[in-house]
């Protein structure tokens, strides 16, 4: 395994040590499972979430179910709607989970240099079958999931264990993130966020993140060389 750089000696102002990686939506393509998946459970009481009410009132935000429970007057907790997606979701990722375009790729060419991880909100369970289909878990130092933190992104919990985890400090990672709450959650962290949108969050604010790239083939190494004399 690649030690980062601060764990070799002094590492030099700016470096960045490690990139942590989002999981929905950054490396894997499941957002669409997700909506199909609260779609199913929502059907049950005659509300029909589309993809453009979901991508923006789950996805580009926090508390999806909550708005879903408020807006639709649901007689269930939001709560309730989370853990009734659940087995759906986990059936149609057991089926199999695609790609991002060029994450395998990117994880291989940065992880050359420097250790690679997965940040993300999804459970232990679910994290592992999508990295099993996509193929990666011997490309990753670490995966930190919804079990690993107290608060979910847009919080900077997740970002910050694994920093700790990986013995870096926040300022020596570079984010990997394709949404607004994803950005939030490493800024807060005081890590420097890359944003690669998808088709689903193209609109999404990403002010503050230190650049915004048309796909993850943009991000190589010659790029973060580039970054590295910048501050988030």
């Amino acid at each position: 395994m690649i030690e980062p750089r601060s764990r070799r000696g002094v590492a030099p102002p700016g470096a960045i040590a490690t990139v942590l990686f989002d999981l929905d939506g950054t490396l894997a393509d499941t957002e669409r499972m997700h909506w199909q998946s609260y779609r199913a459970v929502l059907l049950e009481y005659g509300v029909d979430i589309g993809l453009e009410e979901y991508r923006r009132h789950f996805i580009a935000a926090d508390g999806g179910p909550e708005y879903a429970c408020r807006t639709y007057a649901l007689p269930i907790t939001a709560d309730e709607v989370r853990a009734r997606k659940v087995p759906i979701y986990r059936a149609r990722i057991t089926a199999g989970v695609p790609p991002m375009p060029g994450a395998r790729e990117a994880l291989r060419r940065l992880g050359r240099t420097r250790p690679v991880a997965i940040v993300t909100n999804t459970a232990r369970v679910d994290a592992g079958i999508i990295t099993g289909h996509l193929g990666i878990d011997g490309l990753l130092a670490k995966v930190i999931v919804r079990e690993d933190y107290a608060r979910s992104k847009p919080a900077p919990d997740s970002y910050l264990a694994a920093a700790a985890a990986l013995g870096v400090s926040p300022s020596e990672c570079a984010v990997v993130e394709d949404t607004a709450r994803g950005l939030g959650a490493g800024l807060a962290a005081g890590m420097r966020v890359i944003a690669v949108p998808s088709d689903l969050t193209f609109d999404n604010d990403f002010t503050g993140a230190v650049c915004r790239l048309s796909s993850l083939d943009a991000l190589t190494d010659d790029l973060l060389a580039r970054l590295e004399g910048t501050n988030r």
